[in-house]
């Protein structure tokens, strides 16, 4: 006996009100939004981008062309182009550098794939292909790397050239054999570190670019008290985040009384010597500067003048940190075992000035490797864009202190890769073959963007570079100064391999997920309670 089918209406198996997307609705969904935001930062990629002006909620602006800080400033809704947000970020963690052009990548690798969907290619072919090809082009790489990590001198002068590359496409980009200078002078006092910690920034407005400059040690922004000694060489610093008003014990909702004036010093007096007896107990430590994060008050700071001790209050929290990590200190909050605290060194500690404002700087810390940048600008928004390109910059050169390789930038890399991964796909059958050409396509497609942005015939330049390729002239790419194809090797225009070999897996990857999707489940909105 055949039993009849269900001819109801589809029973709901997801809670009301959540909303489904499926199969070719929910596909183009992701590749619409994921290309959209490509298209929002790709204006900005290479020397001649532009830039953006980020206004919140609050009136605070923000003018930048760093692809990271346009896009975790900017509010999205779209799940894909949340997925291109995040590898940026990791971009941005990882290297510093190279954050728009993952994300451009990714955006020209999904604009590939929306053509194969179209043809009817299934998403897991064109996932396949998108492999084969990511392979061949880090083989490329790897093969086109340069490594002089043996030779210092070498490997300085490829740090120099790499940072003026990162550079040219920032603010800094007029000033870029300056910066880039200072940049590989306070990464090389890292020996190897990849922690920024120990290079501290300090912005004043006033002056122009050109006028920053590295120095050695640390500064605190801050000023001395009247009388305290304006110099102190051979310091010896206790760091301390204690409250210097009163030990008093605070009980809340509790009154004295007194039938007197004098019970009232007594009290003082008591609290005063309370007081004391804590500014006797930092002296047992045998130190010359005190430096607190709270407030110090008139009292304990006139007992440190006298006794010939330096006191500097109310440093910030980062600041305190910091001066603790430069000068090998630690902080502290209780004085009664000095035997077991350890206290700051530097050569010489002293009030200096900075355009107009007094600030206090420490030379010759434990650290060696502390030094700090001096930004001048014309104002807020410069300064803060000033030090966001020469972040990057110092994050990218830390890398390759550590990781040596290089390779030519100017978009020859990712021409060499395209020329790759083009060889791969003739001798792969198959429907896959048609993917691996679109990921050279996608490769290509960011040097045709730089010239794009720079006002050059794009197709004239891709096609001169593509064919110099073919010739085997591997240092071909784009002079951008004056729109012509040259030579990279000659103009210097070197960048980090493992920013380049990071950037292609990065996108990959993110590419893959998104064409893998075919629906998208949104939760249903929370119901405000009655």
């Amino acid at each position: 006996m055949q039993v009849p089918r269900y001819q109801g209406p589809a029973p709901h198996v997801l809670k009301r009100d959540t909303s489904e997307e499926k199969g070719e609705e929910a596909r183009m969904s992701s590749f619409i939004g994921a290309l959209a935001l490509c298209d929002l930062v790709k204006t900005t990629l290479g020397p001649k981008g532009m830039d953006k002006i980020l206004q919140s909620a609050s009136g605070d602006i923000i003018v930048t062309n760093d692809g990271a800080t346009i896009l975790k400033s900017v509010s999205i809704d779209n799940a894909a182009a949340k997925i291109l947000v995040d590898i940026s970020k990791t971009q941005d963690d990882e290297i510093g550098d190279g954050t728009t052009s993952v994300c451009c990548l990714a955006g020209e690798l999904l604009r590939e794939a929306e053509k194969l969907l179209d043809a009817k290619i299934h998403p897991q072919l064109v996932v396949s292909g998108y492999r084969i090809a990511a392979n061949a082009a880090q083989k490329a790489l790897q093969e086109a790397a340069m490594d002089h990590g043996a030779n210092f001198e070498q490997l300085k002068q490829d740090l120099f050239y790499i940072a003026k590359t990162t550079l040219s496409s920032k603010l800094l980009a007029q000033s870029r054999d300056h910066f880039a200078k200072m940049a590989v002078e306070a990464v090389l006092r890292l020996k190897g570190s990849t922690n920024l910690d120990h290079i501290q920034f300090i912005k004043k407005t006033g002056g122009n670019l050109s006028d920053s400059y590295l120095d050695e040690g640390f500064i605190l922004e801050k000023t001395l008290g009247v009388g305290q000694p304006k110099r102190v060489e051979n310091a010896k610093i206790l760091i301390a985040n204690t409250p210097m008003d009163t030990d008093k014990i605070k009980v809340y909702g509790a009154r004295v009384r007194v039938d007197s004036y004098n019970k009232v010093a007594e009290i003082e007096e008591a609290e005063q010597k309370k007081m004391l007896e804590k500014c006797q107990k930092i002296l047992n430590h045998g130190i010359n500067c005190f430096v607190n994060r709270q407030l110090i008050y008139n009292r304990p700071e006139q007992f440190f003048t006298d006794h010939g001790i330096m006191a500097i209050e109310h440093a910030d929290f980062d600041g305190v940190e910091r001066l603790a990590l430069v000068t090998g200190g630690e902080v502290v909050s209780t004085f009664d075992h000095p035997e077991l605290v350890k206290l700051g060194h530097c050569g010489l500690i002293e009030e200096s000035m900075i355009g107009e404002d007094r600030v206090i700087r420490f030379s010759n810390c434990a650290a060696k490797e502390a030094c700090t940048i001096v930004l001048r600008g014309a104002n807020k928004q410069i300064l803060d864009e000033a030090e966001r390109s020469l972040h990057d910059a110092l994050c990218v050169l830390s890398q390759t202190v550590n990781h040596s390789k290089v390779v030519y930038g100017g978009g020859s890399a990712e021409m060499l890769m395209a020329k790759a991964v083009d060889e791969v796909a003739k001798t792969i059958p198959g429907k896959q073959s048609l993917a691996v050409e679109g990921f050279a396509r996608a490769l290509r497609a960011i040097p045709t963007i730089v010239a794009d942005n720079a006002g050059f015939d794009a197709t004239e330049l891709i096609s001169e570079m593509r064919a110099a390729h073919q010739k085997g002239e591997k240092e071909a790419g784009i002079d951008i100064q004056n729109g012509i194809l040259g030579n990279m090797a000659k103009l210097h225009v070197l960048e980090s391999f493992k920013l380049k070999s990071y950037m292609v897996s990065s996108a990959t990857e993110a590419a893959e997920m998104i064409i893998r999707v075919d629906d998208i489940i949104k939760a249903a909105p929370r119901r405000r309670e009655e």
